[in-house]
């Protein structure tokens, strides 16, 4: 890493505190650049996961005991740490989800009841299933249609597109705030404001985006933001759901079942007040610590130079990557963050991510959850190295390094 960076990053004390960055594959050091799938957890994370359990679990909000009040105060405390990471005004406007992907589900099911035929709900060519799927479903239950903001062949949305696909019809955009395969940066700010300003909801898929930066859900003034914990170096299964309390108040229940109710009879059931509404049944209390313990992390460190360290990162691997004869990146936007989609000719994707395997490099092979991006590239899929701000030049290095040699063995 270059000396501007260094002045403000020690990465062998970052790396230090993710255990697992430490280990060998193949008897090889491990280079980790699988992070768009899942991130790896800082020991931080791993600490206040381990120390809820061996000192406070219980269920949360009605235990008449200590136990369950140090757990109810544990849990709602990280609610409030979302909360501020992303600027929103109130914790009853994040509800606790499994992930991105089921906050999706919770918002297309929830706006569904506004949807009638002929409505149109606007999503992006580069959209992960779970950003179009839902919006499938929802369309077919409600006579609604989906519609598909074009993208270049770098990778970058359409701005003009996007404007002549938002008209008067236009119900809901939803809309990725960073691509999972090509890294683009989407300037979802603009999108946001030009779909309000016709009268649409705005739902912002936010998994790629937490890890590298900090989103701010007032200053975006969208209506919904969704991400997933272990994308952000938190724990698997759990994810949180930022939604405008008015727009959360109208929607109906996910969910049926404990927790969610006000109130239950076999004539009637009433639901809870906001945020429980949408939480039914016992909730992933130790991924919650965990997410907020993620997050704390991430905030003990200086995230303008998280920022700095990863365009080094991106820097050097595209120079490396572009240098490689018969190598083709898939998406080259001006803003994007690390993550390098590519093909090796006469390589399958999977080939490639064997052949790097057996050379302790962990990287993504395949569609990535974005068939239809492929399509619009004409190709099965693609070999997929994404960076976080633990990975350091020396690893993009040992990354080229052995894609070299896979070109040269299948070259000759």
């Amino acid at each position: 890493m270059n000396d501007a960076v260094n002045t403000t990053w020690d990465i062998e004390r970052i790396r230090g505190d993710f255990p697992l960055l430490s280990q060998r594959v193949n008897d090889k050091p491990l280079v980790y650049l699988d992070n768009g799938a899942s991130s790896q957890r800082p020991e931080a994370v791993l600490q206040a996961m381990d120390r809820y359990y061996r000192e406070c679990h219980s269920n949360v909000h009605r235990g008449a005991h200590t136990l369950g009040d140090k757990a109810t105060t544990a849990f709602e405390g990280a609610r409030a740490t979302v909360r501020d990471f992303l600027n929103a005004s109130d914790s009853r406007e994040i509800i606790w989800t499994r992930g991105t992907t089921e906050a999706i589900n919770l918002v297309a099911n929830g706006l569904a009841a506004e949807l009638t035929a002929g409505d149109e709900i606007l999503v992006s060519q580069m959209e992960h299933h779970a950003n179009i799927v839902p919006w499938q479903m929802i369309a077919e239950r409600t006579g609604a249609r989906v519609k598909v903001i074009a993208i270049s062949e770098r990778g970058e949305l359409d701005l003009e597109h996007f404007r002549q696909q938002l008209s008067e019809r236009t119900k809901v955009l939803a809309v990725t705030h960073v691509s999972n395969v090509l890294g683009t940066i989407n300037p979802i700010e603009t999108l946001i404001a030009e779909a309000k300003a016709s009268g649409a909801y705005t739902v912002i898929d936010g998994a790629q985006a937490v890890p590298h930066f900090q989103p701010d859900v007032k200053a975006l003034d969208c209506d919904f933001y969704a991400f997933s914990a272990h994308k952000m170096f938190g724990p698997t299964g759990i994810g949180a759901l930022y939604g405008r309390a008015d727009l959360l108040q109208a929607m109906p229940p996910y969910q049926g079942g404990g927790e969610m109710i006000e109130r239950v009879s076999f004539e009637k059931t009433t639901w809870n007040q906001l945020p429980y509404k949408f939480e039914a049944g016992t909730p992933a209390i130790a991924e919650a610590v965990g997410l907020a313990a993620a997050i704390d992390y991430l905030n003990s460190l200086d995230r303008d130079a998280i920022e700095q360290a990863e365009s080094v990162l991106l820097a050097r691997a595209t120079e490396r990557l572009s240098a490689i004869s018969g190598i083709q990146l898939i998406g080259t936007a001006d803003h994007k963050v690390p993550v390098l989609s590519f093909l090796i000719d006469g390589l399958h994707p999977s080939d490639i991510g064997t052949l790097l395997d057996q050379q302790g490099i962990a990287i993504r092979t395949g569609h990535h959850c974005a068939m239809p991006l492929m399509d619009h590239f004409g190709i099965p899929g693609t070999a997929r190295a994404s960076l976080a701000f633990y990975n350091t030049t020396a690893e993009i290095d040992q990354f080229g390094d052995a894609l070299e040699k896979i070109q040269r063995l299948f070259a000759a």
